[in-house]
């Protein structure tokens, strides 16, 4: 009799156990009632069978219009609230930005990519803290005025690549924008397109971004257990090993370099001359140098160079902006100089196609990396649980019908009485007077927002004082035009590679490139292309 009692109480118990872990289970994917809305889950999945292969920037888009500005999607284990409106944007990764700072745990992208060492992917703390200051010391609005020099010589050699090899312009637009950042961050420039580190810089990174939004990587991030598994079932985990191991080898190889500069007295200075001070006094690991430097090279040259591209596609697709464009240039500076950054204040048209540019083509397309929230907090009656991820929903924003009618088409006249910079529109306590959201928002916005407007700038209004953007003409003799919707994938994008043709304006703007071009070079010694002397006036420490 107690035999029997004690295997039916055994019994009982297993049942008891089984129904609850089964009941829990279920309960994985479910949508709180006090949660926003959100498309219908499923038991276990929740809306991860929901989410697009690619292109997911557009199924945001239609989530928002059915389900409000404020939405949530419910993905396996993990909660993210997705903000399409720009007030939400201002009232949360803003205004409570104490609250709204925090990443998820990435274990993919944060643990196995980077080492847990990404700045971008970071957990807010201390080191992120400490890892953010050096950066904004580099980047912030007084020193970004001290790098024209730098950019100036950059652009140059950028007009005399395009001149000579126009089929390669995206090639000499990336280069631009990543000699500009290894010149501030390194001391060193990068005089060619085929430099073996940039273009593993931009490859890694590309395979970076895809690997850590789609397929088994976010899997593993939404359901922890996962990662248990071997290796032979879940193949991302080597291949985010392999990534990092490369990614680290380019990133800490950078500093090592830079740091052996600064002990043998032949450096430049450079941020890295800080950093090595830095260092010096809270004793970080070169791993970790290695990181913050990389963050700054990473991303000064992939948002620049991707946003300059997205000018030059807009102009082949609106001809009408080009033809606007080269009047103001010709009004303002005519034909026999270069524009430079004093006529910025007189060219508003072309501040214009700036911003617009930004808009139109937003490289963070979803806000690239999502914020996560500390604490639970009430939005419009919802309540946001702690450790949801928070996304920056930048191309439902940038779309905004309201906001910007017609969105789709290319309009600089939309910011025909905005005079604010980028870093003070962003600021703006007025949400809808901001120009548009692809820096982000709130404590993580780009520290490097200063720095790109001057880039961009000076890129685009030259371009367009130099050359002709023309399509390419086929067999037959009609225009081979890009699709504006073709976009490279990940959480970072740019439209996919197309045709153009790139003609000097005028026989004597080319040659005035040619002369420019031969001028800087006095700058540089020829057999190394690095700079003879550092300009006078650099924000960043001396050796």
């Amino acid at each position: 009799m107690a035999l029997f009692t004690y295997s039916s109480l055994t019994l009982v118990t297993s049942a008891i156990i089984f129904v609850v872990s089964l009941v829990r289970i279920l309960r994985i994917g479910r949508r709180p009632s006090n949660y926003p809305p959100g498309p219908p889950t499923i038991p276990i999945l929740g809306n991860l069978h929901l989410m697009p292969k690619r292109d997911a920037h557009l199924q945001f888009q239609k989530w928002a219009k059915e389900y409000g500005p404020v939405y949530s999607l419910i993905l396996g284990t993990k909660t993210l609230i997705v903000l399409s409106s720009d007030q939400a944007v201002k009232d949360l990764l803003d205004k409570k930005s104490a609250i709204y700072s925090d990443r998820q745990d990435m274990y993919i992208g944060q643990e196995l990519c980077s080492g847990g060492l990404r700045v971008l992917m970071m957990k807010y703390g201390p080191t992120w803290r400490m890892s953010r200051k050096l950066t904004h010391n580099l980047l912030n609005v007084s020193s970004a005025r001290s790098y024209v020099p730098y950019q100036m010589l950059e652009n140059k050699q950028m007009l005399h690549e395009i001149l000579h090899e126009p089929q390669n312009v995206l090639q000499a637009i990336r280069r631009y924008s990543n000699s500009l950042t290894t010149a501030m961050t390194f001391g060193w420039r990068t005089p060619s397109h085929e430099d073996p580190k940039l273009q593993q810089l931009f490859s890694g990174f590309e395979k970076f971004a895809v690997l850590n939004q789609t397929g088994t990587a976010a899997i593993i991030d939404y359901y922890p257990i996962l990662r248990y598994l071997p290796e032979f079932i879940l193949t991302a985990q080597a291949k985010a090993r392999e990534l990092h191991r490369i990614e680290k080898e380019l990133y800490v190889g950078h500093w090592l370099k830079a740091k052996q500069t600064i002990k043998d007295g032949s450096a430049k200075p450079c941020f890295c001359v800080d950093l090595a001070r830095s260092q010096a006094n809270e004793g970080f690991s070169d791993n970790q140098a290695g990181y913050i430097s990389g963050t700054v090279l990473e991303a000064g040259s992939d948002t620049t160079s991707s946003t300059i591209y997205a000018f030059v596609q807009a102009m082949l697709l609106f001809p009408e902006v080009q033809r606007k464009a080269k009047a103001e240039i010709e009004k303002v500076v005519g034909p026999n100089r270069l524009p430079t950054m004093e006529d910025e204040k007189d060219l508003q048209y072309i501040r214009g196609i700036m911003k617009e540019s930004l808009r139109w083509m937003p490289t963070t397309i979803l806000g690239a990396v999502p914020h996560a929230v500390t604490k639970d907090d009430i939005y419009q009656g919802y309540t946001i649980p702690a450790g949801a991820g928070v996304m920056n929903n930048v191309y439902t924003i940038n779309m905004d019908p309201v906001r910007f009618p017609n969105p789709r088409q290319f309009q600089p006249e939309r910011y025909a009485e905005d005079f604010q910079s980028l870093g003070e529109s962003a600021a703006n306590p007025d949400a809808s007077k901001r120009d548009q959201f692809t820096f982000g928002a709130g404590r993580r916005i780009c520290p490097g927002i200063h720095v790109a407007e001057r880039s961009l700038f000076i890129a685009i209004s030259r371009i367009l004082w130099a050359f002709e953007i023309r399509p390419r003409k086929d067999a037959a003799g009609n225009d081979v035009l890009p699709d504006a919707e073709r976009l490279t994938q990940g959480f970072v994008c740019m439209p996919e590679e197309f045709v153009c043709d790139i003609v000097p304006t005028s026989k004597e703007r080319a040659a005035m490139v040619e002369r420019e071009w031969e001028e800087a070079k006095e700058l540089l010694d020829m057999k190394t292309g690095q700079w003879k002397e550092i300009p006078k006036g650099m924000a960043f420490g001396s050796v």
